[in-house]
């Protein structure tokens, strides 16, 4: 089946050039050129990945991706952003972008990046399937990785896309140590390498929704000098 791609991006001739190469590469392409349209049509459009330019106009991309993910909407997204500073890529995989490319790219390279990001989603849909009804149970936490839903304490917990990601990772492997690069490697992909802390903000940030005192955790925990490890019975 033709995969869906919604492209955002104001400027035209990038725009009109990144749906080209996306066509060519046997995909189905809509277009939009600013960040309202843009998060109105990911809200009530089938897309299977969007690609997602970070200064629009009306809304910029960062607040896209955001409210996007705020509303439950785990689409992938490949950010694409003028900005050459490891602040803005990082704050770009803080809101819940699944990857990035600085322009000027190649399209060659931004056609591999799609293709890796559906590759990705289709094996977690196909082993969430194999895996359906199943769910991680470790004391009062029930992690039900099909739903993408955590349960504390009887208590539905929101968490964003790549905090449910890493939680998921951790707890299939419990007492399993790991250090930051491994996990970046594992959750966000090996092109992210170098931006190790962003693993720490979303452990801190997980902490904070999972435990019950953030300071001196129960499910994820920290071996220091190494990585973090995930509870064990």
């Amino acid at each position: 089946m033709q995969k869906n791609i919604l492209v955002v991006e104001d400027q035209q001739d990038i725009s009109n050039l990144i749906t080209l190469n996306l066509q060519n590469a046997g995909f189905h392409v809509d277009q939009c050129s600013d960040g309202r349209q843009g998060f109105a049509r990911a809200l009530r459009g089938d897309y299977d990945a969007i690609v997602l330019d970070i200064m629009l106009p009306e809304l910029d991309g960062l607040s896209v991706c955001q409210q996007l993910r705020e509303q439950q909407i785990y689409t992938p997204i490949l950010m694409l952003t003028a900005k050459k500073s490891e602040a803005d890529r990082v704050l770009g995989l803080e809101v819940g972008a699944d990857d990035y490319l600085t322009k000027p790219f190649s399209v060659l390279e931004l056609q591999a990046r799609v293709k890796a990001l559906l590759r990705r989603v289709d094996m977690l849909n196909k082993q969430q399937h194999e895996d359906e009804g199943e769910s991680l149970q470790f004391g009062d936490l029930a992690i039900f990785p099909q739903k993408r839903t955590v349960i504390v304490a009887g208590q539905s917990v929101n968490l964003t896309v790549k905090e449910f990601d890493l939680l998921v990772y951790l707890a299939n492997f419990p007492g399993e140590v790991f250090s930051r690069d491994q996990l970046l490697n594992a959750v966000w992909g090996a092109q992210h390498s170098g931006y190790e802390h962003t693993v720490n903000s979303h452990i801190n940030r997980l902490r904070a929704k999972l435990e019950t005192d953030p300071a001196k955790p129960k499910y994820v925990l920290t071996v220091w000098g190494v990585g973090y490890k995930f509870y064990e019975h």
